[in-house]
């Protein structure tokens, strides 16, 4: 049975800038030591966003105008680095829902993907423009639509781009193999069965 269908989002943005982010800014190693990802979305970000008291540093997710923010806005491949999936896990936890920024690490997109988190590609210069857009109303309603591949805001909108395999498992509602797998466990047995490897 698919899960539910993403065919847009609609949320409030942050711009994080910066290009080659990668997976251990997103979420420091140290914080990987958990049994579950329930708790990691505090630690987003946590070395540019804290000081080693713990106190804040200057962050855009430190600034009260962007909480509650459940798209964020960034650069050139974001999430590269290793492959933890604790990065887009943390990301989720933290209440980010989406991301458009101007490419991704592959192996981060698939692991957003399986959480039903869209990842769009933009142009620099849309995003850009965008984010002047959230810097000047923070509360600004931005709305990603998978089915025609397109960013509204206010009167504006611009193209964006997704791979057609991950759009067309968010839009259907198949997005997580895992479940898909689990959903087809008879036909899986009976394959096994026909290979005679049990």
């Amino acid at each position: 049975m698919p899960l539910a269908k993403v065919t847009h989002f609609t949320g409030r943005g942050v711009y994080v800038p910066g290009s080659d982010i990668d997976t251990d800014r997103i979420i420091p190693a140290r914080f990987m030591k958990c049994v579950t990802f329930d708790g990691l979305g505090e630690f987003l970000f946590y070395d540019v966003r804290k000081n080693e008291d713990g106190s804040d540093k200057a962050h855009p997710l430190n600034e009260a105008r962007f909480k509650g923010a459940t798209i964020l806005l960034s650069g050139t491949n974001f999430g590269c680095g290793s492959s933890r999936e604790h990065a887009p896990q943390a990301l989720y936890r933290y209440g980010i829902k989406a991301v458009i920024a101007e490419s991704f690490a592959e192996i981060f997109f698939g692991n957003c993907t399986t959480l039903s988190m869209p990842c769009v590609v933009a142009t620099g210069e849309d995003i850009r423009t965008l984010a002047a857009a959230v810097e000047a109303e923070p509360s600004l309603e931005i709305k990603i639509d998978l089915e025609k591949l397109r960013v509204f805001y206010g009167d504006k909108n611009f193209t964006v781009f997704m791979p057609e395999t991950a759009r067309e498992a968010l839009t259907t509602g198949n997005w997580d193999p895992i479940a898909e797998l689990l959903e087809n466990k008879a036909a899986v047995d009976k394959t096994i069965r026909a290979l005679g490897v049990v």
